[in-house]
């Protein structure tokens, strides 16, 4: 389904030039979703998320990076969904653009990668700083041959998320975990 939007976007402020379109499907182990993603015709502005078709509690995945099988597993992330990996104090938070994606635990390394990448290339004057961001980098290539104690956790207090794996750990997320995490982007797309 594909429909015009009559709200100003997020981004640029433009009216009238939000596209949205909505694709519902089953995603295997995980259930029926509606995968939603706005597009700004003006700037070119993008967000994607995934709903489930059935009410999720809060929740917390977890899965160890001690076999390189476990790199292929499905990995649903929703827009208000926290990443980390808490072995190497990494962790990405949802923000204003934050998107939804679905990928497997070696493109979530990937992210990770790309952003120290972006990192190394945007500082010319700390060779400290630059020191750090290698070995975090020799730390992924590490967890992407499967031979580390790390961990990937997914904290998403709308429990759109999940890892889809037989060794993947989950459970509901305390209160205490909940009041620290940001949900992401609130769109007024439903409203009125």
């Amino acid at each position: 389904m594909q429909s015009r939007i009559e709200i100003p976007c997020a981004h640029c402020g433009a009216e009238g030039s939000l596209t949205m379109l909505a694709l519902s499907s089953e995603i295997p182990y995980f259930g029926e979703h509606t995968q939603i993603t706005i597009l700004c015709d003006d700037c070119g502005w993008k967000h994607t998320d995934f709903i489930p078709c059935e009410g999720m509690k809060p929740g917390y995945w977890s899965i160890e990076l001690d076999s390189i099988d476990k790199l292929i597993s499905r990995v649903v992330r929703s827009s208000s969904c926290t990443i980390r990996i808490p072995q190497l104090d990494l962790e990405v938070t949802p923000g204003g653009s934050s998107s939804g994606f679905i990928s497997n635990i070696e493109g979530v390394i990937n992210r990770f990668e790309n952003v120290v990448g972006t990192i190394i290339r945007g500082t010319s004057d700390s060779d400290e700083l630059i020191r750090k961001a290698n070995q975090i980098l020799e730390d992924l290539d590490i967890a992407k041959s499967g031979q580390s104690d790390f961990h990937i956790v997914l904290l998403d207090p709308r429990g759109r998320s999940q890892i889809i794996h037989d060794e993947a750990e989950s459970r509901e997320l305390t209160k205490e975990e909940l009041a620290e995490l940001d949900t992401g982007p609130d769109l007024p797309v439903f409203s009125n």
